[in-house]
């Protein structure tokens, strides 16, 4: 599976995003889905994910509350929905998928599959 992302750019403090991941090939609903981030210097981190059925969501405690994760079967996409963005929020965020599923405790290299990636940046 492609992942391209978008909808990264520069938000004030207290704004909202919406990022979009777009996934080609016909098994995108065999795959969970989920973002993670990584700011400068820093590895990089879970934030959400999605199960395959997207009954299920998964977040990092840093965005609980704020951001919330879903997915359109229909279109192929998953998203990410950033609302009372802090400057602590910028990082690039990508994309991910894997077959069997996301979790916080997923290690990054078992998934896979990722997209190139957005910018977010949350001005202090």
């Amino acid at each position: 599976v492609q992942l391209v992302e978008s909808g990264g750019g520069l938000v004030q403090a207290g704004g909202s995003l919406r990022l979009s991941c777009a996934a080609s090939g016909r098994t995108f609903n065999s795959y969970g889905m989920g973002w993670y981030r990584q700011a400068p210097g820093k590895e990089r981190d879970f934030v959400a994910s999605i199960t395959r059925s997207g009954g299920s969501t998964y977040y990092a405690d840093s965005v609980k509350g704020r951001f919330t994760i879903s997915r359109d079967r229909a279109v192929n996409t998953v998203y990410l929905q950033m609302n009372s963005l802090k400057p602590e929020d910028t990082a690039v965020y990508y994309c991910a998928a894997r077959l069997g599923g996301i979790y916080s405790y997923t290690l990054k290299e078992d998934v896979g599959n990722w997209g190139q990636g957005t910018q977010v940046t949350v001005p202090s």
